[in-house]
């Protein structure tokens, strides 16, 4: 037993180190528009046992509690997704296309692989009754989607509009649904090849899972996590509580079926995803801690889907891909063109939009964690063929992983609701600010920018005339605040925008700056501080009025010299913020950098990361570096750091 804990620890941790690799990696993937899963599942395959080797062919089920950890918290994302009050306008948009996504590509789907049959290997040689208990088991498998990857492309795009809201909505009802149907497929199937009689038991069985399923997880999961959310401890204890029942919805599952397999000769078996669907619905719908799970959720996801997905790809049978890919290939196409045209019978149901009803086919090409297990479940049930079965699903599935992603992305990029940052502008040379908002603060603003050297003007929505211009100070003036009104004023050239309107206003506009014109620096004055975490996530600079003062008054009293000194109090003394532009200086160490005496450098920020620095400190372009020396020098420093 020590020497199998010390192998279990040792793999842990091996894959854990491969998990922060997988997510650098994947980081370059997104550089050229590709979602971060596919450069983890690319990772997964090239580090697992097929390839490189660093994960071990053992892995997959040595660290089946990863996945289940994993899948349990896909699901409480997906469950979080269904908030009724937003859905409402789009439940008859969701209806149609899942009746699209699940009838439609089912049934049309289940008709054409049995005229395939002749074509697939595994199939050739069955009889008629078999052959269509094969079609509906692959055509129960083609309606299966993946949550995970769906919920990772909408949050790396921080997608938001009524084609995600209809395609969660979808995913998550189909991911219900395609369990109750496969579960009846499968029950057919035996009957079918098998030649057993039907039995009602086991239908009766089926209800009775279902039932179960909803019970547990609506009311005892959903008033745990409810209970659990309400306790006043810290986050990252809620957050491992979460974790922990979610993995115990897999653990209690299969302490059930083999308890009531023993005692009563038939399997009781609760569907572990719907039971946290389920919870995270009851929380998200009937609790006043839906805000704080979905921090939670969004906080804790990277590294779950980094594990997840990286697992996934190293769980990939590579080596059997070459021998089934014309039947992958061959099944791939089939479901495809089932999707389209489910996709156009859903959109035209509903009547959703003509670009929609375009698209509408391509967020649900991926496939993981269900589909596998499906796949499983026929392989371990018919043995005589169910094997190649699942080689062929799992090479069809990593054709889905592959191609689905990208194609859902780009679909959220047609739609136009992305929400991603759009690229910062190029320096133009020029140090120059917009202040939003006129007021008596905007003007002293304005005028301390401008002796600084700066370049500012101030833009207003109130009336020309309805107060005195300053006579140094440019003031635009704009009948709304949009992306046009923006561009007309140069926003798309300036250094740094400060908001000084109302909290609504100014996350409009942060939105708008953060998704299209893409200023690198954003300054907001806030008015409530529970909206801080909204300017947060669009990386927006906050100044609370509420706590400012006493921030300013703490650091005079600890420390006057270097507080004066960084406001620009001391005589000819001053702080400055340049970013390096230069491509002589890329590489370069600090303690080689020739610079005016009286310079001191305070920091280098790569990246978003604050650096500590030393004298072998390499510079790179694009680093902001923070110095603080006299007006004459600091001029000399920009000019010697840019191009």
């Amino acid at each position: 037993m020590p020497n199998v804990n010390h192998e279990i620890i040792l793999l842990i941790t091996g894959f854990s180190v491969v998990s922060i690799a997988a997510n650098q990696i994947a980081r370059k993937f997104q550089q050229i528009r590709l979602p971060l899963i596919t450069g983890l599942i690319f990772t997964g395959i090239i580090t697992g046992p097929y390839v490189i080797g660093l994960i071990p062919v053992g892995a997959k089920s040595s660290l089946s509690f990863i996945n289940e950890v994993a899948l349990s918290f896909i699901a409480f994302a997906a469950g979080a997704e269904l908030y009724f009050k937003e859905l409402r306008s789009r439940i008859h948009s969701i209806k149609w296309n899942t009746f699209g996504q699940l009838v439609v590509t089912f049934v049309l789907g289940s008709v054409l692989i049995y005229f395939a049959a002749s074509y697939i290997p595994y199939m050739a040689g069955l009889n008629d009754a078999a052959k269509v208990s094969v079609s509906i088991l692959t055509a129960a498998v083609f309606v299966a989607r993946s949550p995970a990857s769906a919920i990772a492309v909408i949050n790396e795009l921080r997608a938001k509009g009524p084609f995600v809201q209809t395609v969660m909505g979808v995913t998550v009802v189909k991911d219900f649904l395609v369990i109750v149907l496969f579960s009846i497929c499968l029950s057919l199937s035996q009957v079918l090849i098998e030649g057993q009689d039907f039995k009602y038991m086991e239908l009766l069985i089926l209800l009775i899972e279902l039932g179960l399923s909803f019970a547990v997880g609506f009311y005892v999961y959903g008033f745990f996590l409810r209970t659990v959310l309400k306790w006043s401890i810290r986050r990252v204890i809620k957050v491992l509580f979460i974790l922990i029942a979610g993995y115990s919805a897999y653990y209690f599952s299969h302490q059930i079926a083999d308890y009531t397999k023993t005692e009563f000769g038939h399997k009781i078996f609760l569907e572990p995803l719907l039971v946290c669907i389920l919870a995270s619905f009851h929380v998200t719908n009937y609790s006043t801690s839906r805000p704080e799970f979905l921090k939670i959720l969004k906080d804790t996801g990277t590294p779950v889907y980094v594990a997840f997905f990286t697992l996934t790809g190293a769980s990939f049978a590579l080596h059997v891909v070459p021998e089934v890919i014309g039947v992958a290939l061959l099944l791939f196409s089939i479901r495809i063109f089932t999707m389209i045209i489910g996709g156009y019978t859903g959109g035209f149901l509903a009547k959703d939009p003509a670009k929609f009803n375009h698209l509408g086919w391509m967020p649900y090409i991926t496939q993981a964690g269900v589909a596998l297990g499906l796949a499983t479940v026929v392989a371990n049930t018919f043995p005589s063929w169910g094997q190649q079965f699942a080689t062929v699903i799992i090479a069809l599935i990593i054709i889905n992983q592959f191609i689905g992603p990208p194609l859902f992305k780009w679909a959220i990029y047609r739609v136009g609701e992305d929400r991603s940052r759009a690229q910062t502008p190029e320096f133009d040379g020029i140090r120059d600010a917009i202040i939003v908002g006129y007021e008596s603060q905007s003007v002293a603003l304005a005028r301390q920018l401008k002796e600084n050297g700066w370049e500012v003007q101030i833009a207003t929505k109130k009336e020309q005339g309805a107060f005195e211009e300053p006579e140094e100070i440019p003031v635009r003036y704009m009948k709304k605040c949009s992306y046009k009104e923006f561009i007309a004023i140069q926003a798309d050239k300036s250094e740094a925008i400060v908001l000084m309107l109302s909290d609504e206003e100014n996350l409009e506009i942060a939105e708008m700056i953060y998704q299209q014109i893409g200023t690198k620096d954003v300054i907001v004055r806030l008015n409530r501080r529970y909206n801080s975490q909204k300017f947060h996530a669009l990386g927006s600079l906050i100044v609370d009025p509420s706590t400012a003062i006493v921030s300013l008054l703490d650091h005079f009293v600890r420390s006057p010299q270097a507080a004066s000194l960084l406001l620009g109090m001391e005589k000819g003394q001053d702080t400055r913020d340049i970013e390096l532009m230069n491509p002589d200086l890329h590489g370069i160490t600090l303690r080689d950098l020739r610079l005016p005496a009286d310079v001191i450098i305070l920091s280098v920020v790569r990246g978003g990361q604050t650096i500590i620095t030393h004298g072998y400190t390499r510079l790179r372009i694009r680093d902001t570096i923070t110095a603080v020396g006299s007006i004459k020098s600091l001029d000399e420093m920009q000019l010697k750091f840019d191009k």
